[in-house]
């Protein structure tokens, strides 16, 4: 099974609509009907959005591995997540952004080790 058919059986369980789910995560309907048809290849900022905004495994829904949903978060990973999820949509897209940054400077910064 490939990710488009693992975006498709998460709304699916999920129990909402194309729509709903287009909402969720800030992009346009037909970009998820697009992608659970295998039309169009999910990008690196809705796969994130998606796991944020649904608390999913991400080893599952990249690579079909471990569970659907993660199971629970350490302190340091609650407190970070209640603090972008208290954040507006906007400013939780800058965050995305940032963080896409610090990821290409962390490993930047390993290859030098």
């Amino acid at each position: 099974m490939e990710i488009h058919n693992r975006i498709k059986e998460l709304r699916i369980i999920l129990g909402i609509t194309q729509l709903k789910f287009a909402k969720r995560i800030a992009v346009v309907p037909s970009f998820i009907s697009e992608i659970e048809n295998g039309v169009r290849e999910i990008n690196e900022r809705a796969i994130r959005l998606t796991i944020a905004e649904f608390n999913v495994n991400e080893e599952w829904l990249r690579y079909g591995k471990g569970a659907i949903f993660n199971r629970g978060m350490s302190a340091f990973e609650s407190e970070a997540m209640g603090k972008f999820k208290a954040l507006d949509r906007i400013f939780q897209e800058d965050a995305l952004k940032m963080l896409d940054i610090l990821i290409e400077m962390n490993d930047k910064a390993k290859k030098l080790k």
